[in-house]
């Protein structure tokens, strides 16, 4: 019988994992990215873009006929770039090297090239290609935008605990001022191949794992993947990738100061008639509190507050991939989240039964195992 070991009782996870299971880190990764720096995506239609962005909590640096670049209220870089272009897709992300030397390691180990990125951006760029052929930038030397006036948590009386006195508690319905991108989450056809490039190449770290129901020994399906700074705690997840029928982008999530500005921010996208596809509640792996939309091209984007730090020592935990498990507390997902709504359930059947045709680790066992994952 497999032994459990870092078991987690008490902590982000139940259990740990089995003897020989994957240990959700490299021996001996290349480098260690940071963090994320910025999404990009190709749109259309980029007054209607900014138009949304702005409604969802984002401030504008640079908007011309080709391109529009969005920001949070923390110092750094833009955390979206768009591009304008015929439809509607997602172009890759950028992760944060630590130095020059960095760049130099990886160009060195993909026999990538280190190249200028634009002016407006500043600093350089090693662009590559992961396994499932998702573009990603690992930059260094870009320009520092400024703070921003953030808009700040409100002061909360908990039961007995008086922190507000004689004063009164109004948060404006309003847009939520995003303070910064935290995580984009990927579905890949070669969801352990690309895991362990993550892992190998840029020097991520698991720090939650999911399987199928009734499929542990075949591996994990879903995992949510850190930033490994060391002694300094970093996002349960930067970036979460799972096993499905295509390799697409999930959601993107951007940090909001509180429930309130979370809350209130959702009223004012509902009363402009955006489309909310499931919120608000609180998330298990990672804690965070979340709210989902969809923008007018269809991509969903999320609001979260309050989500777990970890630091390096944290092991991995193990955990069944399930519908229900995705809240502590919330209204039940949706069929929207789930891609099961009858708007888009015909493009996941086409999906599913191409990549049942093609050499890659979604075979029939991972299909029933992802359709008990939807009924669950």
């Amino acid at each position: 019988m497999s032994e459990t070991i870092g078991a987690h009782s008490g902590l982000h996870s139940e259990h740990g994992g089995h003897r020989g299971e994957h240990p959700g880190r490299s021996s001996n990764p290349v480098i260690k990215v940071q963090d994320l720096a910025w999404l990009m995506f190709q749109k259309p239609d980029l007054v209607r873009a900014e138009a949304f962005a702005q409604a969802f909590g984002f401030s504008t640096v640079l908007r011309n006929d080709t391109e529009l670049h969005l920001r949070g209220t923390d110092p750094g870089t833009p955390c979206v770039l768009i591009r304008r272009g015929p439809d509607t897709r997602f172009r890759g992300m950028a992760f944060t090297a630590h130095d020059d030397g960095d760049l130099q390691r990886l160009a060195s180990a993909t026999g990538g090239t280190i190249v200028s990125l634009p002016e407006s951006i500043g600093g350089r760029s090693v662009n590559l290609v992961d396994p499932s052929g998702f573009p990603v930038e690992v930059v260094t030397g870009t320009y520092d935008l400024p703070a921003l006036s953030p808009q700040m948590a409100h002061t909360f009386n908990f039961g007995h605990d008086l922190r507000r006195v004689n004063a009164t508690q109004r948060p404006p319905r309003a847009p939520a001022q995003v303070q910064r991108l935290g995580h984009v989450v990927l579905q890949s056809t070669k969801y352990l191949k690309a895991l362990n490039w993550y892992l190998d190449t840029l020097g991520l770290i698991v720090s939650d794992f999911q399987f199928f129901p009734g499929q542990r020994a075949r591996g994990p399906a879903m995992s949510f993947i850190r930033c490994d700074r060391g002694a300094t705690p970093a996002d349960h997840h930067t970036l979460a990738m799972a096993l499905g029928p295509s390799n697409r982008y999930v959601h993107s999530a951007y940090q909001v100061c509180d429930l309130d500005a979370l809350a209130a921010g959702g009223a004012y996208l509902a009363g402009l008639g955006y489309s909310r596809s499931w919120g608000i509640g609180r998330h298990i792996q990672g804690s965070q509190l979340f709210d989902y939309w969809r923008d007018p091209d269809g991509f969903l984007v999320e609001h979260f507050a309050d989500g777990d730090m970890f630091d390096s020592t944290m092991e991995p935990g193990w955990s069944p991939f399930s519908a229900s498990g995705l809240a502590q507390w919330g209204p039940p997902v949706t069929k929207d989240f789930l891609g099961t709504s009858p708007r888009l359930i015909r493009h996941e059947a086409r999906s599913m039964l191409s990549a049942l045709r093609h050499d890659n680790e979604f075979d029939i066992a991972r299909l029933i195992g992802l359709l008990k994952v939807a009924n669950s």
